[in-house]
């Protein structure tokens, strides 16, 4: 340490990670490591703030850091901690540095008396910065503002910052710079950092519900020969040492099935899914899905699980059972939960009790003289229907609500309605005027399965998976399935504004230089 000097920084360029990077050096010249192997810590900033009694001191007017003399009072057990340093104020004999652990953040105390003269008028007026790691150790105490600070008796620059944090007060205000720099958002801005840190709890939460409901974890391929289970375009690759072609895939589903053909009769998947297709504020090319099936179920037995999960998650996660989304709209997850069938939303909205019989032609000229939704003569029946669904009813549907009975082009893995053959049986769970969690009672019949799977396929029946179609032959119990977009549920229930908020590290067009 003594044969450190800093003549030298003043003059060097304004490139700040050029001046720390001569901090560096100046540090390794002298013998000590700015990259430690690690440090003893013994406590984070949560658990130092559990091991203080409550303040009973009246906080001090005007008190910056609330430190007023060399014996703080309150004092308590020693503690090693360890982060980075978020602000580090300089003022004379003492110094105050906010420390960001896993936690949250704590605060440090350093006296030149304590540390040593020679060691503190090095580090806090010449070589620590903002950004850096240190692990500190000393007893805790309360100062006059009732804040629990450690009185640091020593301490070491376990990881030295070469580049510095965005500026403190402004944070990370860029969009695009805050996803790809996700590690930055995470250091600056605490929303941010709060809401992932929400999101896997709410996953732990999934995992401990469904087990305690005996149902078992499993994991199914990435990699699929025929990407099904979804109707959505893949993405593919080439498997090189088997010389063919595989797709991500695009759903869980035909894989969980076959466990239920095996004997599980429980399962569930919280599983990456992967769909080439487009990219908003609700969808994402990658996105984590849970899928989960139960034998000897229907959709009504999904309808009672999803709502029992949710609240779960509701108790768990928020402490309540309201919730307010990003436009202040208060959302009562705890009562009565709306179930509606599907074509009665499209008459009221269309106001026409015959939609359902009207031709093409005439529901296209209502769509687009009537109703301003944007179709296509190209289209089916059903898909002119349901982008009036999609556009107009779906958005609207803010308090929890069960869409019921779908068209049975939408989704050929389902069971037909018996009352209307024209129907399913499944619902769809909308929250926040976007779909949360579809669900149906399971197609087990191969025969009808088979030839829903050519309906959809049409001449292209090499996208078929015959091999589930050959499982299903040998027996698959009655089932009742559901799927949740982990992504979207973290919106609801965390406030977020779009799907990338959700996730650590969203897909991006590579940086150009």
């Amino acid at each position: 340490m003594n044969n450190i000097t800093t003549t030298g920084l003043a003059s060097i360029s304004h490139d700040l990670r050029a001046v720390r990077m001569e901090k560096l050096n100046l540090l390794r010249s002298a013998g000590e490591d700015p990259f430690r192997n690690n440090w003893d810590q013994s406590h984070t900033s949560a658990q130092c703030v559990a091991l203080m009694p409550p303040a009973d001191l009246p906080a001090a007017d005007g008190a910056e850091s609330g430190v007023h003399a060399e014996s703080p009072p309150h004092h308590g057990p020693e503690v090693s901690v360890a982060g980075r340093i978020l602000t580090l104020r300089i003022m004379g004999k003492a110094s105050f540095v906010k420390l960001l652990d896993r936690d949250g953040i704590i605060q440090l105390y350093f006296t030149r008396d304590e540390v040593g003269v020679e060691r503190y008028n090095l580090h806090f007026k010449k070589m620590l910065d903002v950004g850096d790691f240190i692990g500190v150790r000393g007893p805790l105490f309360r100062t006059s503002t009732g804040e629990v600070t450690v009185r640091v008796k020593a301490y070491a620059l376990v990881s030295k910052a070469l580049r510095p944090l965005p500026e403190k007060w402004h944070g990370l205000t860029n969009e695009e710079q805050i996803y790809r720099q996700r590690y930055l958002d995470l250091v600056v801005n605490p929303a941010s950092r709060r809401r992932l840190l929400q999101r896997s709890r709410i996953i732990a939460e999934i995992r401990k519900f469904f087990w305690d409901n005996a149902f078992i974890e499993v994991e199914t391929p990435a990699l699929h020969t025929t990407a099904g289970g979804a109707a959505a375009r893949p993405f593919r690759t080439h498997f090189n040492a088997l010389n063919c072609e595989f797709s991500l895939r695009i759903a869980l589903e035909l894989y969980l099935k076959r466990c239920l053909v095996g004997g599980f009769d429980r399962v569930f998947e919280l599983g990456r899914v992967f769909r080439n297709e487009g990219y908003d504020r609700k969808h994402s090319p990658e996105f984590t899905m849970l899928e989960v099936y139960q034998a000897y179920s229907d959709y009504r037995g999904m309808m009672e699980l999803v709502q029992r999960l949710v609240l779960h998650l509701c108790a768990t996660i928020v402490g309540g059972t309201k919730i307010t989304n990003g436009d202040g709209v208060e959302i009562e997850l705890g009562g009565q939960w709306r179930e509606v069938s599907y074509k009665a939303l499209v008459i009221e909205k269309t106001g026409d009790s015959e939609w359902f019989s009207r031709t093409k032609a005439e529901k296209i000229a209502v769509c687009r003289e009537k109703l301003g939704v944007d179709v296509l003569d190209d289209w089916e029946d059903y898909e002119v229907t349901n982008e009036v669904y999609s556009k107009l009813i779906e958005p609207s549907l803010v308090q929890p609500t069960f869409v019921l009975n779908i068209p049975k082009e939408l989704c050929p893995l389902a069971k037909i309605n018996p009352a209307d053959p024209t129907t399913l049986d499944v619902f769809e769970l909308c929250i926040n005027g976007q779909e949360v969690a579809p669900a149906y009672s399971e197609q087990n019949d191969p025969l009808v399965q088979r030839a829903m799977l050519e309906a959809q396929a049409g001449i292209e029946t090499q996208k078929i998976d015959t091999d589930f179609l050959e499982a299903l032959e040998h027996g698959m119990p009655p089932a009742g399935g559901m799927g949740i977009g982990i992504d979207r549920l973290v919106i609801l229930l965390t406030g977020a504004a779009n799907i990338r908020e959700t996730i650590l590290f969203p897909t991006l067009r590579p940086e150009t230089a």
